[in-house]
């Protein structure tokens, strides 16, 4: 299972340096005017995991190897998206083109542009919440068409309950309501996956600081200024980000301890984006490799093997489960199975965040 987001923001406002910093490597074109992103660039970020370094170490010493087994955390696809601007659900600025992009993602990550920089053209005004209102604006304005064209289609006296529901859904959106903002009833959450309407996607943003202004975000408070949850909110500076991108991991830890920086803007928004789709990882460790797998919260046990592979979902017999801290305390598969921390698990067990398991299949 992946997780496809879509970088979405205005021109100008850092979104293609912000994805060369999460590729760690120039793959998109960064440059100071509009559209210099005409094709979408697609790249894979691995989603920062420190429960894989300490499993290896532990694989090290119970199996007495040589060297560490290769980590191999998750991973998150990322699309960049070229800028929009006001009429882009009419075509301006190749709009259509792009919105089509965002559509076929799973998140959408709004880039939000709050740093000064003489060197950088504005589009509009310097004020991240009427940008958001701008975007957003066109996604609803794109939906609105789409809803349109189907209540158009459904003219059958079979299809009242289906009109019913669309002009429900169209006059809200007309009202600028995101479809992820309203209240549906199942029917109509399922009409809303049906026609992929853009606005129903979550949303996670990320506010472009200067690195000034970075130094004191624990004072900022554009959570309220943008009307979203603090905790979908991640302030960056993408220059930053980008600088930090080629360095080791030391020296870029040092780097933001001297500049009284936590964690970088990247990790946080690599995480936020895992969450927010309500994803979580089970994990494998072995001589071959450590390793992250991505499931929806809530999956089983038997729907986490076919994430390994899908003949393992028909031919499941049993899980063998470790919790992490056990794991990781006692000191391998070995040491738990002698202490009982071992637990095996039926095709319907629930499998937990940070669980290490191995499937026993049959042929």
């Amino acid at each position: 299972m992946s997780l496809s987001v879509a970088i979405v923001g205005l021109p100008n406002v850092g979104k293609s340096t912000l994805f060369n910093a999460l590729l760690k490597r120039q793959v998109a074109l960064a440059a100071n005017y509009p559209f210099a992103t005409i094709e979408p660039n697609v790249g894979v970020v691995e989603v920062p995991d420190e429960r894989l370094a300490k499993l290896a170490e532990v694989v090290k010493q119970s199996e007495g190897l040589s060297k560490l087994p290769p980590l191999i955390p998750a991973v998150i696809t990322f699309t960049d998206i070229a800028g929009l601007v006001k009429g882009a659900h009419k075509g301006e600025g190749l709009g259509n083109k792009f919105l089509t992009h965002i559509r076929e993602t799973d998140l959408i990550c709004h880039v939000l542009r709050a740093f000064e920089d003489g060197d950088v053209v504005v589009t509009g005004e310097l004020d991240p919440a009427e940008d958001l209102k701008t975007v957003r604006m066109e996604l609803i304005l794109k939906d609105v068409e789409t809803v349109e064209s189907q209540l158009e289609r459904s003219k059958g006296p079979l299809e009242k309950a289906k009109r019913e529901m669309l002009s429900k859904i169209l006059s809200q959106l007309n009202d600028g309501v995101m479809v992820n903002s309203m209240e549906l009833s199942e029917d109509e959450d399922e009409l809303v996956k049906e026609l992929c309407l853009i606005t129903a996607k979550k949303e996670i943003f990320v506010v472009n600081l200067s690195e000034e202004q970075l130094k004191q975000a624990d004072k900022l408070d554009y959570a309220a200024k943008l009307g979203v949850d603090k905790k979908d909110l991640v302030y960056i500076n993408a220059k930053l980000e980008a600088e930090l991108s080629v360095l080791s991991s030391e020296d870029q830890a040092s780097y933001l301890k001297d500049l009284g920086i936590c964690e970088s803007g990247i990790d946080q928004m690599a995480r936020l984006a895992y969450g927010k789709l309500n994803l979580i990882s089970f994990l494998t460790a072995g001589e071959i490799e450590v390793r992250a797998w991505t499931i929806k919260k809530g999956a089983t046990a038997r729907e986490a093997a076919g994430v390994i592979h899908t003949d393992f979902v028909k031919n499941f017999i049993k899980a063998q489960v470790i919790g992490f801290d056990d794991y990781v305390s006692i000191g391998g598969v070995k040491k738990c199975r002698e202490q009982g921390k071992l637990r095996v698990e039926g095709k319907d067990y629930v499998v937990k965040d940070g669980e290490v398991i191995e499937f026993m299949i049959g042929s």
